[in-house]
């Protein structure tokens, strides 16, 4: 791929080039962007902040064993696998199994089939509500079969449907009555989840052992439709970072220029030019800005003012990046099939059925607060609550040689831990001085918590071990407060304030910006928001951009060759 970082480009960072597209962020949605835009034969140029493309979906490798940094498998949605069909990309799956465990069970989800089981496991740990139990499940069955509609057939978007008519009157004209009604349905339920459960069980460990791995203030009808799209995964041989080569590989082949570490400070939106840290300019047709939200509202450069912007700009302030992640990679010296009896593939696990309710020890942010205690007093109190929150949280555990042998050595296995970690408590540890305490003593925590509970004398096989906070996603990935899906799920979601576009319905809306000739695409832009999603609205601004080229195009050649018309 063309890489701007050459001496030539050195020679020449101060000469702007244009190009019919720039689109800002290599994360999913900007190279399903320049692969579309590229494919279709305009000039493009894909800028990335930092030195690899990908973001949330990147894979990585490390003394032998490759691990997944973002997204652990992919959920098909009807959106992945058509999108690689139509851009012509061949890259192989396997299926991605997920189970679900509490305390000392596990059980693997086979989508709508297997909540029988799931509601059995749940009565067992909690004998005394088998009633309430038996409600939730005939929720999650009503809402999972809400959004079986929504992905029940291939995506459109990623068709050519001028060369079947049949799939057009038989398939999908039906599909959109159904999906008109289910979607409309479902989206009623946009309470938080841990609010709508309490109209069912007052039995709030047992609340946060069904969601307690979902982010905070999600709503109703997106998580419990989790329970059905978990069967819905997929794993690319040679990790997830397999398809972010294939897209680069694409995009250069059809001479798309990669430019990376190339952060964009400034758009002059007179000039339809941007200008980078390091001080290159390039203009553009057309922009897609498939990076952080905020980001964009600071490059602009408008003046005077248009209401629409300092609107967009007032709630982008309010609002925060939503739910992150502290990871823990592990390479073990115990054979794959240890891990495929006690998880599998890729498990949620939490260790005890008493939830994150049942912490007693003080919040952790509070230990922070100037409160007259000394530092070690402070630390000490931080450390009981991580302690508590560590025993009781629920865990995501990946093993990518369990969907490939090959990214692990003979007899060994790579492990990826990961637990909701809140960006701002990070944040505060690190302002405080305690960063490198902090990790190393989650890190020993949690193999402590896992060989006491899932994996059995694993303690004295793992051989190395490093992790990341919301911070290093903040730092690799140029996400505001280390955010994974976008912005944070509103305490009241009827206040409207999100700055992104929160109804099905209206995804196509997601691309808009009021900002001229500057669309948008990511996970920024709708909420909530996951690859499928990213793909989506990188798809959306591709073609609507693509079609105002192509109009531009056909007045400049109706002006060279005004007879061309006739």
């Amino acid at each position: 791929m063309k890489d701007l970082r050459t001496a030539e480009a050195v020679k020449t960072k101060y000469t702007r080039k244009m190009y019919d597209v720039i689109v800002v962020g290599a994360g999913i949605a900007g190279l399903t962007s320049a692969a579309y835009a590229a494919k279709a034969g305009y000039t493009t140029l894909l800028c990335e902040k930092s030195e690899k493309p990908g973001g949330l979906v990147a894979s990585f490798t490390r003394n032998g064993f490759t691990f997944d940094a973002g997204i652990r498998a992919f959920e098909n949605s009807g959106i992945v696998f058509p999108m690689l069909r139509q851009l012509g990309i061949e890259l192989d799956f396997v299926k991605n199994p997920v189970a679900i465990g509490i305390e000392d069970e596990l059980m693997i989800l086979k989508g709508v089939k297997s909540l029988v089981d799931y509601a059995a496991m749940l009565t067992r740990k909690f004998p005394n509500n088998q009633s309430e139990i038996e409600a939730i499940i005939s929720e999650i069955r009503k809402v999972t079969g809400y959004m079986d509609v929504l992905y029940g057939i291939e995506n459109p978007l990623f068709m050519d449907l001028t060369i079947d008519k049949s799939y057009l009157y038989k398939t999908l004209l039906p599909w959109l009555l159904k999906y008109q009604v289910n979607i409309r349905k479902a989206q009623k339920l946009d309470e938080p989840i841990e609010d709508y459960l309490l109209h069912f069980t007052i039995n709030q460990a047992l609340i946060d052992v069904i969601i307690q791995h979902f982010f905070e203030n999600m709503p109703t009808f997106f998580a419990l439709s989790y329970f059905g799209l978990y069967s819905d995964y997929s794993y690319p041989l040679g990790g997830t970072g397999m398809l972010v080569k294939q897209m680069t590989d694409l995009i250069a082949a059809h001479q798309g220029v990669l430019a990376l570490n190339t952060e964009i400070t400034q758009i002059d939106m007179i000039a339809k030019a941007i200008k980078t840290r390091d001080g290159r300019s390039f203009g553009y047709r057309e922009l897609i800005w498939c990076g952080d939200m905020k980001a964009l509202y600071v490059a602009v450069d408008m003046n005077p003012p248009d209401h629409r912007v300092l609107e967009q700009q007032k709630r982008i302030n309010q609002n925060h990046g939503g739910d992150s992640i502290f990871s823990l990679y592990l390479s073990v010296d115990l054979d794959q099939s240890y891990f495929g009896y006690h998880c599998g593939p890729h498990c949620f696990y939490t260790p005890s059925k008493a939830g994150l309710s049942a912490i007693q020890a003080e919040n952790g942010k509070v230990v922070l607060v100037d409160d007259g205690r000394s530092e070690a007093e402070k630390l000490t109190a931080l450390q009981v609550w991580v302690m508590e929150y560590l025993a009781l949280t629920t865990y995501e555990i990946s093993c990518p040689a369990l969907r490939d042998p090959a990214l692990a050595p003979a007899g060994k296995t790579g492990v990826i831990v990961s637990t909701l970690m809140d960006y701002r408590l990070v944040k505060a540890i690190n302002e405080a001085g305690w960063y490198g305490i902090f990790k190393e003593f989650c890190e020993e925590k949690i193999i402590s918590v896992l060989n006491e509970t899932i994996f059995p004398d694993w303690i004295t096989h793992v051989e190395d071990q490093f992790s990341s906070t919301p911070l290093t996603i903040e730092r690799f990935t140029g996400n505001s407060d280390g955010a994974i899906t976008g912005w944070a799920f509103p305490d009241d979601p009827g206040t409207g304030k999100l700055p992104a576009v929160s109804v099905f319905r209206k995804i196509a809306k997601t691309i808009e910006t009021p900002l001229p000739h500057i669309h948008q695409a990511g996970q920024w832009t709708f909420s909530p928001s996951g690859l499928p999603v990213s793909i989506l609205t990188g798809k959306l601004a591709a073609d609507e951009v693509i079609k105002m080229l192509a109009k531009q195009r056909k007045k400049a050649q109706l002006r060279e060759c005004p007879g061309a018309s006739r």
